[in-house]
């Protein structure tokens, strides 16, 4: 089964993100529908990864945007609760991406190391770095640890809806997912 869900109209935004700031999402980037130069207010966080390939169609003002390697929000909680206590926000789209960085990660250990050699430090210290950081931010399969990340968030926020989007950057799309259980 596809779980990528591509939005060429607006029947193909899941029911569930229609009227939502995370369909307003989808008509901004893919559908190129109008938009407001600024929103009045942030009406979504987007996690994203902190890959220069993306840059989304957004109006300014729409968003609070984390950018982490990988989408990985596991060390960004204070900043999500800001967005959602302080910022008023109501939805979260967690945007991951094919081909990141942070998928298959340990086969990247010697280029780290000897970027980081490169730069001044000693070997070992850069070898420590990457094994000591390595397991907290290597995140697999991109699709899956987006479906992952979303549940997590959504037990930590129940109240707020948490969609997993992937953006292609082969094609500059944002897909929905569609996870195992249901969309």
């Amino acid at each position: 089964m596809n779980r990528l869900i591509p939005v060429a109209c607006e029947a193909d935004i899941p029911a569930a993100y229609r009227g939502t700031p995370l369909g307003a999402l989808l008509r901004y980037h893919d559908l190129r529908a109008p938009m407001p130069s600024r929103a009045e207010n942030p009406e979504v966080l987007i996690g994203m990864c902190m890959d220069s390939r993306k840059h989304l169609r957004i109006p300014d003002n729409f968003a609070f945007i984390l950018r982490t390697g990988g989408a990985n929000l596991r060390q960004s909680e204070f900043r999500v609760s800001y967005a959602i206590a302080v910022g008023g926000v109501r939805a979260i789209a967690l945007l991951g991406h094919t081909n990141c960085g942070m998928s298959g990660l340990a086969g990247r250990r010697e280029d780290f190391v000897r970027g980081l050699i490169d730069v001044g430090w000693e070997r070992p210290e850069a070898e420590e770095q990457f094994d000591r950081f390595l397991p907290a931010h290597e995140i697999g399969v991109e699709i899956d640890f987006i479906v992952s990340e979303a549940r997590r968030l959504r037990a930590l926020y129940p109240k707020v809806v948490v969609a997993p989007m992937i953006y292609r950057v082969e094609d500059d799309r944002i897909c929905a997912v569609r996870e195992s259980g249901g969309a």
